[in-house]
């Protein structure tokens, strides 16, 4: 018996005799399986299948600065600053219906004011910095119900026309048919708390309708709206057309009396030229004669008159990143002229 063979049953033996037992054997872990983000293409660019649903994805929105100018526009100061945040969620899905969609719009503006009071204690020239619901509506096929702005608040590009009560946005229930290049759409509204002194109730459910389409280069849209408690409407029409090296609009609207849809004036008429100078640079001139103006604390209009002509420069500084700047001019009869305009620079995403 040789010296390794004596070493090898000795140890054997040892292990045997203190019962010692190899170790378990390691097992490695089976890996999660990863599920990565899809892109989601049918209903355009930014959308992205929510992981483990068939739901597409898009969040979006805008960081806006922007200072104001105008005759005691903050007070007694002539200019006023703000920044606006504004985030945008939009789910889309098929079903057997048709598209189904869900949007949340949230909005919050930064302003300096008079003051606020946190803890019972007074921080002057620093204002409330809440967040609005700007939007939120469900769609399925033609049918959009929730809050949201209506068409109403679709003017001319520019920021020179005034076609539209100062509210554009309420809680609503509408229906838009598209056949192609038409569309026709009927809207009940809920106008509480939008009423124009008339001593109506104030419940205030208003009814509009629209009819559209675009005719090659030409867009026309024949909008109406109408008040059921304070018994006073609305009627527009809208038409735009390509025209050399820019857009044309033309606008009109009447009112019968003071109502939510329009309270400007009985009658106005409006129109741009949107040129576009370069692929970053757009110019747009416009012009606005009001006939017959609201009076001022009444329900009614008068015999004054006005008229308000601007330009509007839009700038494409980079990809997403844009400035704007506005001036207008405004006349009206038996009053004194004003000027007023804004700087904005925003950065969508």
């Amino acid at each position: 018996m040789n010296i390794k063979s004596l070493l090898l049953g000795s140890a054997a033996a040892l292990a045997a005799v203190s019962g010692a037992q190899a170790a378990d054997a390691i097992v490695a872990a089976e890996p999660e399986p990863m599920e990565y983000v899809r892109v989601c293409d049918a209903f355009g660019a930014g959308f992205f299948y929510i992981p483990g649903s068939e739901t597409c994805l898009k969040i979006g929105g805008y960081v806006r600065f922007q200072t104001d100018f105008g005759k005691d526009k903050s007070g007694s100061s002539d200019w006023d600053s703000f920044t606006r945040a504004q985030l945008e969620v939009d789910t889309r899905s098929d079903t057997e219906f048709g598209a189904l969609r869900g949007f949340i719009g949230l909005r919050g503006n930064a302003d300096n004011g008079s003051g606020v009071t946190v803890q019972g204690t007074s921080i002057p020239n620093v204002s409330n910095r809440g967040v609005n619901v700007d939007q939120a509506f469900i769609e399925l096929g033609g049918l959009k119900v929730g809050y949201f702005y209506g068409w109403w608040d679709d003017g001319l590009s520019g920021e020179t026309d005034d076609l539209a009560g100062s509210v554009t946005a309420w809680n609503a229930i509408r229906y838009t048919y598209t056949a192609g290049a038409f569309y026709a759409g009927a809207s009940v509204d809920e106008l509480e708390g939008l009423g124009r002194g008339n001593g109506e109730s104030d419940n205030d459910i208003g009814v509009s309708g629209i009819v559209g389409g675009a005719f090659g280069p030409v867009k026309v849209a024949l909008l109406g709206g109408y008040d059921t408690d304070q018994s006073e409407g609305a009627v527009r029409l809208i038409a735009t057309a390509d025209i050399g090296p820019g857009t044309l609009g033309l606008a009109g609207v009447y009112a019968s009396g003071v109502n939510p849809y329009y309270d400007s004036s009985e009658y106005a008429v409006a129109v741009e030229y949107a040129v576009k100078v370069t692929d970053k640079f757009k110019i747009t001139p416009g012009f606005q004669y009001y006939d017959s103006l609201k009076v001022s604390n009444s329900a009614g209009f008068g015999d004054s008159n006005a008229w308000k002509a601007g330009v509007a420069l839009d700038y494409q500084l980079a990809k997403n990143l844009s400035a704007k700047a506005s001036v207008q001019y405004y006349d009206p009869d038996n009053a004194s002229e004003t000027w007023s305009g804004y700087l904005r620079l925003q950065r969508a995403f």
